[in-house]
């Protein structure tokens, strides 16, 4: 399988709390829901396909505490049944066990245990939110492609999926698509390290 992250983004790069005001209130974030505004059928319709090539779900403690609070109660969102079928595995440092089934818990040495999954058979190993886990896998080159969904909004606070002093990585641009309510969907290839340059050398 393939490790794919997909990541709800302001312009500033934040993605903390997306969906609603009260979804990730940690740290004392209180500007929760700015993704909502943006959200159009075409994109629903870009996130279905997508979903539908996961064959499993890899979430941060904090991400599965809130989608194991949410999606079982999701009874009539066309997501719902794939959402609380698909396999979920939750790397966490204290939790034993999880209660939204199937979930497995990846403790210890998280990314060695990533690293297991990905020589499984099997289409994509998806992390939605999970933003710490996310870095720390890209740090480790294990992920294998981002999806970055862009709202034209600046956020101003909150937890952002790229930090200062985090790990850097070369990108290949796959797709970029505009949708109409004004979210950019970008897709990237994970391609190592970066290259750096200077402006007009050889000139």
């Amino acid at each position: 399988m393939k490790v794919v992250v997909q990541e709800f983004l302001s312009l500033d790069g934040v993605s903390q709390g997306p969906g609603a005001p009260d979804e990730d209130t940690s740290g004392g974030f209180e500007r929760g829901g700015w993704f909502v505004p943006y959200l159009d059928e075409a994109f629903v319709d870009q996130a279905g396909e997508w979903l539908g090539q996961a064959d499993g779900l890899l979430l941060g403690r904090r991400t599965y505490d809130n989608f194991a609070r949410d999606w079982p109660t999701m009874t009539d969102h066309p997501f719902a049944p794939i959402m609380n079928g698909l396999p979920k595995y939750v790397a966490s440092q204290t939790l034993t066990e999880g209660a939204w089934d199937p979930t497995t818990v990846l403790s210890g040495d998280v990314a060695a245990q990533v690293a297991e999954l990905k020589q499984r058979p099997g289409r994509e190993l998806q992390i939605h939110g999970s933003a710490e886990l996310a870095q720390s896998l890209l740090a480790a080159g294990l992920i294998d492609e981002l999806r970055l969904v862009v709202a034209p909004v600046v956020v101003g606070q909150g937890r952002r999926l790229f930090t200062d002093g985090g790990a850097a990585a070369g990108l290949r641009p796959v797709s970029r698509r505009p949708m109409p309510g004004g979210l950019s969907v970008e897709v990237y290839e994970v391609a190592g390290k970066p290259e750096f340059g200077v402006y007009g050398a050889g000139a």
